[in-house]
């Protein structure tokens, strides 16, 4: 009962503010028969843990708001949505560029009150939690932020990118429809002008970018959505072909517990090994995939993804000889 009586504190003292009847300590005080000290730092727990942009007016001695866009919670957080809160924070803090984690750290900061009635602390969320971003590329939060906005805007894009594939950049004038969290690298979706294609975008590629005030109207969802998932990896748009790969019986007890891909079989062998197959639109990542696992696997079909693994291994050898 206890909890919700602050809360009952917080909402009063919002309602004075609003009412521009400049509250103060004496006043909560009053209201909530509480000592002076009590209201105070009930006061100091509002600006400080909700942060409530609040500052006290000398001459009215009293508080008012310095941003009237603050809204105060209208309800308490369960223990559960506050704990997936302050873990998200958390683990995004930990991203090496700092995307998204200032204003998912000031968002989770809103928390903290509630999350001190259920016996939690940003300490003990640090010490529990944790993630590593290796292989992460890293993008400017300007140009993350630039490529956002004109997503949800729907404006058109515009930005220089470098193909690792060319080694040379080109302007590129695009129309952004879906942004993409892939294996630690940010993509965009867009409709590319200069190719009059899909295309898809590595922020970390991206330099120049430029929000323009052009709008543009959004193609069918169904026009793009094979571009994700429709086959294995980042690389989309060319005919799937099913790819089986054999993990010996010492490979197979963690290959049984990974998730390659929602359309994928395994199918355990008598030996404890196990064929895996799923669908592949394009042998580039899956290849490099295959590699990482060296001798404890292989390929059983298509026999075009077995002759190229075969040949990458002939340079493999050719190299440490």
């Amino acid at each position: 009962m206890g909890n919700f009586l602050i809360i009952e504190r917080f909402r009063w003292f919002d309602h004075q503010i609003r009412c521009n009847r400049f509250p103060n300590a004496a006043t909560l005080s009053h209201q909530f028969e509480i000592s002076p000290k009590t209201a105070q730092r009930t006061i100091t727990f509002l600006r400080d843990r909700y942060l409530a942009p609040l500052e006290y007016h000398p001459s009215r001695r009293g508080y008012h708001y310095t941003d009237h866009s603050f809204i105060l919670p209208n309800r308490m957080a369960t223990p559960d949505e506050i704990l997936a809160i302050l873990i998200a924070g958390n683990l995004m803090s930990a991203s090496p560029d700092g995307l998204i984690s200032p204003g998912i750290r000031r968002f989770s900061q809103r928390f903290l009150a509630d999350a001190a009635f259920c016996g939690l602390s940003l300490n003990r969320i640090h010490e529990s939690f944790s993630a590593d971003w290796n292989g992460h590329a890293p993008v400017s939060p300007a140009i993350f932020h630039g490529v956002v906005h004109a997503l949800i805007s729907t404006r058109l894009l515009s930005f220089s990118y470098e193909s690792p594939g060319k080694n040379a950049a080109s302007r590129r004038l695009v129309e952004p429809h879906h942004l993409q969290y892939y294996m630690a690298n940010w993509i965009l979706i867009a409709w590319c002008r200069l190719r009059n294609d899909w295309r898809k975008f590595s922020l970390s590629r991206m330099t120049s970018v430029n929000v323009t005030d052009t709008p543009f109207d959004r193609r069918p969802k169904d026009d793009w959505c094979h571009l994700l998932d429709q086959a294995f990896g980042i690389f989309q748009g060319g005919e799937p072909v099913e790819v089986t790969l054999r993990f010996n019986p010492f490979r197979a007890r963690w290959i049984r517990e990974q998730h390659w891909h929602p359309a994928q079989h395994m199918e355990f062998l008598s030996d404890g090994g196990m064929d895996l197959s799923f669908p592949v639109a394009d042998f580039r990542e899956v290849k490099m995939k295959i590699l990482q696992f060296g001798a404890d696997v292989e390929v059983i079909r298509p026999e075009a993804l077995k002759r190229e693994i075969r040949e990458e291994i002939g340079r493999m050898v050719a190299v440490y000889a």
